[in-house]
């Protein structure tokens, strides 16, 4: 069997955790009940899971009540409920939606959805760094204006939003819902989503060693969705479907772990992540894309000059990383793009790396020499 390269790609999935799966195993076998058969004790069991899970994942964000979490089957989902479901349940009339140029495809795609049924839609610009200006988004607020929705941390280039001074300023100002897009940041980053004025917010266990396919959204009370799909009612009726229950307890486990380890383990990734930066950073050759510290503690991403993408992806065959390029299929990164990179450089590509819990120093040396090796030699 051929190795595996070093993994260097922990913003698009990170590894199960191994206390993680031996908190799901039970769950699978021996506690494989449905949470709605109230009759028995298989059921009962299942339903005590989810309801420790539910505030294992309230516990992470601070939130004020376990009520407030609703399981989903990952971020994707939560978002298009948060945005889709609270504009459904609005009623009829063109209501205005505020997000950025920067954010995911998800959300980007949402807002199309949402342009598409009537409403108005606003993107707003990105400074250099990626990061989205209070002073934008308190700008372009209107009289029908309804929601923000924002990405804490950017799923690209990593540079984190100033989350905390706009919910303080929309919440200041009334009438607005606050969506936070969190994927990247929930047990990397501390999250208190009381004290950051976030009002609905989306995250991903396997952005933190949780298990694919499982997710939640935070929906502070008193805020009214209208379900995207229906069923049985579960979730408050809110996500119909039998739950994924041994998902769901992985998703809890990698809520509280991240819980006790977020102090200690943030130090660690960001000095490995700079590390990292100083080791390659070379203006006018290798540059950092996004913030050089407003940015999440486990990412670094380079554009290189001169070195088209399919060059870095054979020579560093032996390191699993993301890369994309001006010449790629699809055309070039809509972040990069809105920070004005890559734009008209077919030369130019770019270079993602993501650290992670089971990262080392070694293997960070490792990358930092292959890295050097293979961008002088081209």
């Amino acid at each position: 069997m051929s190795k595996l390269p070093l993994y260097f790609d922990n913003n698009a999935t990170t590894p199960l955790d191994p206390k993680v799966l031996e908190a799901m195993l039970p769950y699978f076998r021996e506690h494989f009940g449905n949470p709605e058969s109230v009759q028995h004790a298989y059921g009962w069991k299942a339903e005590a899971a989810l309801t420790h899970a539910r505030e294992q994942v309230a516990a992470i964000l601070h939130a004020s009540s376990a009520n407030e979490i609703i399981f989903t089957a990952g971020a994707t989902e939560s978002m298009n409920l948060a945005i889709l479901g609270y504009l459904f349940g609005l009623g009829q009339g063109c209501f205005h939606f505020i997000t950025s140029v920067a954010e995911h495809k998800a959300t980007l795609m949402i807002g199309e959805r949402a342009r598409e049924l009537g409403h108005e839609v606003t993107l707003l610009p990105v400074n250099q760094f990626g990061q989205v200006e209070t002073s934008d988004v308190l700008a372009a607020v209107k009289d029908n204006t309804v929601m923000v929705s924002l990405m804490h941390a950017n799923n690209e280039i990593g540079s984190i939003n100033p989350i905390t001074e706009i919910g303080v300023a929309l919440r200041a100002r009334g009438g607005i819902v606050f969506h936070v897009d969190a994927a990247q940041t929930v047990g990397k980053t501390p999250i208190d989503v009381e004290a950051m004025g976030i009002d609905l917010l989306s995250l991903s266990a396997h952005k933190f060693f949780g298990p694919k396919g499982v997710g939640a959204l935070y929906v502070r009370r008193a805020t009214h969705l209208e379900p995207i799909m229906v069923g049985g009612g579960q979730e408050r009726g809110l996500r119909s479907g039998t739950h994924n229950v041994p998902g769901i307890v992985g998703l809890g486990e990698a809520c509280a772990i991240a819980t006790r380890e977020l102090p200690e383990e943030a130090l660690r990734l960001t000095g490995l992540r700079d590390k990292i930066i100083r080791a390659l950073l070379a203006p006018g050759h290798i540059e950092l894309n996004g913030h050089a510290t407003e940015r999440v503690c486990n990412n670094i991403h380079f554009t290189v000059h001169g070195v088209p993408a399919d060059k870095i992806l054979t020579g560093l065959s032996d390191i699993a990383f993301s890369t994309a390029s001006a010449c790629a299929a699809g055309g070039p990164s809509h972040v990069l793009r809105a920070i004005g990179r890559e734009g008209n450089d077919p030369l130019s590509s770019s270079m993602r790396f993501g650290l992670g819990r089971f990262t080392t120093e070694g293997e960070v040396d490792t990358l930092i020499a292959r890295v050097r090796e293979i961008v002088h030699k081209i």
